[in-house]
């Protein structure tokens, strides 16, 4: 897992040790287009530029586990990024995401293929004024903890720098 701030240089750092794994990557979008806002549609765009053409890209807003599931072992999973995908269930209630992001993390658990997770650190400024930002805040933050003790290596890009947090960090005990 890849993890930072806005463009601190995760999605770079994931292409980078995608393409050192010398597999075939898919590489799993997790946004939702919107063709009416120009600037996210850019955002897009950037990133499309900046993959080899050779890797595979596939949308999926929504059914992430399944994807990881029917991945195989001589392939990598690129997956940017899971900030998208939980945005993408804000409107569910709390025991449908429950159930979402635990079918999430046993298909993590159970792939045979590499998989590289993107992930927004949401958490380090102000508390959201809005009941939606807490949900999304509180939603990936949780996520991205469970994945992170699943994870391995975990990845902090911030600065523009890289640190690997699992050789210098500890785990929290479960």
């Amino acid at each position: 897992m890849v993890t930072g701030p806005a463009r601190s240089g995760k999605s770079e750092w994931a292409e980078t040790l995608a393409m050192r794994l010398a597999k075939p990557i898919i590489y799993v979008a997790t946004a939702q287009v919107d063709a009416n806002d120009p600037e996210w549609q850019a955002r897009i765009e950037q990133h499309q530029r900046r993959r080899p053409a050779s890797w595979e890209t596939v949308s999926v807003p929504v059914d992430l586990g399944t994807t990881i599931r029917r991945a195989i072992a001589s392939q990598c999973l690129l997956v940017d990024s899971l900030g998208t995908w939980v945005a993408n269930f804000l409107d569910r209630d709390n025991d449908a995401w429950e159930s979402i992001s635990q079918d999430l993390l046993e298909s993590l658990q159970q792939t045979a293929s590499d998989v590289i997770l993107v992930a927004e650190e949401t958490g380090w400024g102000v508390v959201p004024a809005y009941p939606s930002g807490r949900k999304f805040r509180d939603r990936l933050g949780m996520l991205v903890r469970r994945v992170g003790a699943i994870a391995n290596p975990v990845y902090l890009v911030t600065g523009g720098h890289v640190l690997n947090l699992s050789s210098l960090g500890s785990p929290l005990p479960k």
